[in-house]
């Protein structure tokens, strides 16, 4: 039965690495690359252009890696109690932590944004530049904390199996 039970912790675990490296590629392509570029673009390309990404970005494959991520880390704390040493364990909780919080920004910080940016009134250019005004900054703040937390949470998983004494 301990077999089994490494088994599916370590899938556990190997399907968090995953999740939260992939949810980490994504939002390091926003702060490194798209997010970047869009200052360049004119407030009518940048509201199409982010609403067309919102949309997009609501499919089952991103929705699934998004929920996985922080129930797998989750998930692998909780199946190493009282299995693992205490470092392994802490390492976990941190990782855990770590997505689940990029999680909650996720949440509570981007979809907001993004729904208001969807909601917004573009019909004048003073409106797509007060919609960009009041979404752009926020917005990419809290990409940036989260593709921290994201490669926080992919590091504390990947480093907790060598925690162990």
């Amino acid at each position: 039965m301990t077999i089994v039970f490494d088994c599916i912790s370590t899938i556990v675990l190997a399907a968090g690495v995953v999740t939260n490296g992939l949810l980490a590629g994504v939002f390091f392509a926003f702060s490194c690359a798209i997010s970047p570029e869009f200052r360049h673009i004119d407030d009518r390309s940048y509201v199409r252009a982010f609403c067309a990404i919102n949309g997009a970005i609501l499919n089952g494959w991103f929705l699934s890696v998004f929920l996985a991520a922080p129930l797998t880390t989750v998930a692998s704390a909780i199946l190493a109690v009282g299995r693992e040493d205490a470092s392994t364990f802490g390492w976990l909780v941190v990782g855990a932590a770590c997505s689940m919080l990029s999680f909650g920004i996720t949440a509570a910080g981007n979809v907001p944004l993004n729904r208001a940016l969807d909601r917004a009134s573009a019909d004048t250019a003073q409106r797509l530049h007060d919609t960009r005004k009041g979404f752009e900054a926020p917005w990419n703040r809290w990409n940036h904390t989260r593709t921290v937390l994201s490669t926080a949470a992919l590091i504390t998983l990947v480093i907790a199996p060598f925690g162990q004494s």
